[in-house]
């Protein structure tokens, strides 16, 4: 019991001294600073929603519509097996059975292009078919992971050269980083959650966009902004 007691006392005293020897970070001189990167990115993955009605399209069957759709995407240079995918199938089978009407399908596609002016070529050619159901679920960037690290890395660079600045004013300089924390972050997607409409300059619609050689097509960019705060050592 006795060597128990020694035990504890001397991990006791040892705690206790590594506490008065060691300076915790808020007792250090030190320079505060908060500094912002910004960057604004280009999406190159433009998500579009595609609804085909079969009550739409007086006597045909969805899938001569749908045959018509993916040889119209197709001449676009457009890789339907890779891109295209089938996110629902609907039909009024529950109505048929009351009204005694025919059964209709209705189908919604997502399809994957890779730049705006693409975007309104796949708007305009499916509405010579009749196919006017088009929206933009969402658009994204393929490196935006790659980009969102680059900003905060740029946020704490500026946040260093920042402190130096000041320090310099009054004759000091600043040490090595005590504390980092990250601020309330993130982007700004001007598509996400919302269907938004394309951008299209110099033409009245999208048909008349079509039978132009090179419609000029614009997204709004992703916009990424992050704040750090950073302690320095202040010597």
């Amino acid at each position: 019991m006795k060597n128990l007691l020694l035990v504890l006392s001397i991990l006791i005293s040892a705690s206790a001294f590594g506490q008065v020897g060691e300076k915790n970070f808020i007792d250090q001189n030190y320079i505060e600073v908060t500094a912002k990167a910004e960057m604004e990115v280009a999406p190159d993955q433009i998500f579009l929603k595609i609804q085909v009605d079969e009550k739409n399209f007086k006597g045909k069957k969805l899938a001569d519509i749908e045959a018509s759709m993916l040889a119209k995407l197709k001449d676009l240079g457009i890789d339907t097996k890779k891109d295209l995918s089938v996110k629902d199938l609907v039909s009024n089978f529950r109505s048929y059975w009351i009204l005694k009407s025919d059964i209709q399908l209705a189908k919604e596609y997502q399809l994957l292009v890779r730049d705006a002016k693409l975007a309104g070529k796949v708007f305009a050619e499916l509405q010579t078919i009749g196919i006017s159901g088009i929206s933009i679920e969402r658009v994204d960037n393929s490196k935006l992971l790659d980009y969102k690290k680059e900003v905060k890395v740029n946020a704490i660079k500026a946040a260093q050269d920042k402190a130096k600045a000041l320090t310099a004013a009054i004759g000091q300089t600043v040490g090595k980083a005590i504390y980092i924390q990250e601020m309330d972050n993130g982007y700004y997607n001007p598509m996400e959650g919302r269907a938004a409409g394309l951008q299209v300059r110099g033409v009245n619609s999208l048909s008349s966009a079509y039978e132009a050689s090179e419609p000029d097509i614009e997204f709004e960019k992703i916009k990424l902004e992050y704040s750090i705060l950073v302690r320095f050592e202040l010597k």
